[in-house]
């Protein structure tokens, strides 16, 4: 019988504490309240009017002491604006035997100016203007029910309004004219800033570490503690919709789903940003039975930056009290990872720009000498006087190492320019480099591809590439072979690429031979890979990178290799 998937939901609890009374703001209040007892008391001669100031200040208090409070501070204002208007109504009636007119009103009014400068200064004019409609209707109608149809007294209210209007529309504009302009944005001084707390962080981490592929093996040794099962995996964004394998555990390799728009447990936990639970595999390669599965998704923040999947062979193995469990432990890890993959793509950006640089300053710069140099020497052979046999010979050896070095150069700009494509993968990016070099050498190069739909994070595919890059021109460079063989095998998380040739192996000593090889292992255990080189049989030399476990079952794949000589 299938489970429906549950979704569990965490409800933060509302904070609670003291109440924080602003010393400025209480003493303006008490001096405003002050001032209007002083002058309704002026006016009217009345201490029972002095019970409107008593109200008035009981009115206040919602809005003063819970001044974060989304509806009672609101409510408190309204309480004001109300009062405040219905003892202007009040006093001016009280105070016709000493004010003529109706002008008593003026005793009391100011203090409508306190509710709306505060609610300006929240930004909150919407509220303002509601506050401006209530205080005109209670106007009128205070000045019916005590019976002051003074023309003076509605042109105190009609004079306070427009105040109040003053005092609502023009303090944001008064604020951003006092507001000192914000000084001037230094990018540079800011990534400079900024990537320097990031290497201080980086130093000050346990292990010393930002690799993503590390932190989510850690993270799945963390998981088994708490929820055993027979597989499990973390998956994190890439380009396209799809998601990467960054690490995963089982007895067999897993074809798991990295579609986003597939109807999944993992798509509706990217989705919801809440844990999924459900009966089936969230694999393409399970073969049935029972299961059970649950994806935790790791936000970061209010952003999903990854997935992780656990699963066994049994049903309903993962009951409220395991999924708490489990996000109790990938709630911390969460920020990790993203720290991680964060560091990952600065590094990307930062290598992929500085390549480009480099690229663009030997086009421009050496690359053109030459060219021109090699112009210099065919106008000198052009015109070589008859019989200089001896120097023309000279210089079309000269030339032709001119020619040679342009087109290492040429080549070297095209290594640099290289990128894998997130659309056309790895084994692509590989089979274009190859294709080129084994055309500029005259290699016959063969390929043999195994590529799985699923991604390796975009930081390990460049490093691949590069490791690739470098055994295909070692071998071309120094190798002096005819043939290559190019091998490929990607696998989530697991990736092997292979190059061999037929050349004369390990009798090159050159010295830049021996450099390339110290980067292609520098690079490897950047990404925490393995390289392999050893002598191939009869002849040549094999170079080989290895990513993580190979499988232990049968690819889902079929093997695509290509044509000899292609």
């Amino acid at each position: 019988m299938s489970v429906p998937p549950a979704t569990i939901r965490h409800v933060p609890a509302l904070a609670s504490g003291p109440v924080r009374i602003r010393p400025a703001e209480a003493a303006a209040r008490a001096v405003m309240l002050v001032l209007v007892a002083a002058l309704t008391y002026a006016f009217t001669g009345s201490v029972a009017q002095l019970g409107w100031v008593a109200l008035l200040a009981v009115a206040a208090a919602p809005s003063f002491l819970a001044r974060g409070h989304a509806v009672l501070a609101p409510l408190g204002r309204f309480g004001e604006v109300v009062v405040t208007c219905l003892a202007a109504g009040s006093v001016a009636a009280e105070s016709i035997g000493r004010i003529t007119g109706g002008f008593g009103a003026e005793a009391v009014l100011p203090y409508l100016a306190v509710p709306l400068l505060t609610a300006a200064l929240r930004r909150r004019q919407t509220e303002g203007v509601a506050l401006l409609a209530t205080a005109a209707v209670t106007m009128a109608v205070s000045g019916v029910a005590f019976g002051t149809l003074a023309g003076g007294y509605y042109a105190v209210c009609a004079q306070w309004l427009v105040q109040g209007a003053i005092i609502t529309f023009a303090t944001e504009t008064m604020r951003q004219l006092l507001q000192p302009p914000d000084p001037t944005p230094q990018p540079y001084a800011e990534a400079t800033r900024l990537l320097t707390q990031l290497r201080s962080v980086a130093r000050s981490l346990p292990g010393a570490t930002l690799d993503p592929g590390g932190i989510s093996e850690h993270l799945l040794e963390e998981l088994r503690v708490v929820a055993p099962g027979h597989r499990a995996a973390v998956l994190s964004a890439s380009g396209g919709g799809r998601l990467v394998v960054l690490a995963q555990t089982g007895a067999e390799r897993v074809d798991w789903e990295t579609t986003l728009d597939a109807d999944s447990g993992i798509a509706d936990a990217w989705a919801t940003q809440q844990p999924q639970t459900a009966s089936r595999s969230q694999a393409r390669s399970h073969h049935g039975g029972d299961v059970s599965s649950l994806v935790v998704p790791l936000v970061a923040g209010v952003r999903t930056i990854g997935l992780v999947i656990l699963e066994t062979d049994a049903a309903g193995a993962y009951p409220s009290s395991v999924v708490q469990a489990v996000t109790e432990v990938t709630g911390p890890a969460s920020l990790r990872l993203e720290a991680a993959l964060l560091f990952d793509d600065v590094r990307s950006l930062a290598t992929n720009e500085e390549r480009q640089r480099l690229a663009r300053e030997i086009h421009d710069g050496v690359a053109q000498e030459l060219v021109m140099v090699g112009y210099g020497i065919d106008n000198a052979q052009a015109t070589l006087p008859e019989g200089a046999e001896e120097t023309a010979e000279e210089l079309r050896t000269l030339r032709a190492e001119v020619t040679r070095v342009i087109t290492e150069l040429r080549l070297s700009l095209f290594e640099l320019r290289s990128e894998v494509d997130r659309n056309g993968g790895l084994a692509a990016a590989i089979a274009e480099y190859a294709r080129t070099l084994g055309t500029s050498a005259g290699l016959r190069v063969h390929f043999t591809f195994d590529e799985s739909t699923a991604r390796l994070p975009a930081a390990t595919e460049a490093e691949l590439l590069r490791i690739a890059q470098e055994a295909i021109t070692n071998a071309r460079k120094h190798a002096g072979a005819s043939n290559l063989w190019v091998t490929c095998t990607v696998d989530p998380p697991y990736a092997e690429i292979e190059v061999s040739d037929d050349g004369k192996g390990f009798a090159d000593t050159r010295p830049d031979g021996r450099y390339g090889l110290t980067i292609m292992a520098e690079r490897a255990e950047r990404i925490r890979g393995r390289l392999r080189i050893t002598p191939r049989h009869p002849s040549g030399t094999t170079v080989a990178v290895v990513l993580g476990t190979p499988p232990r079952r049968d690819s889902v794949r079929d093997s695509v290799s290509a044509p000899e000589g292609e």
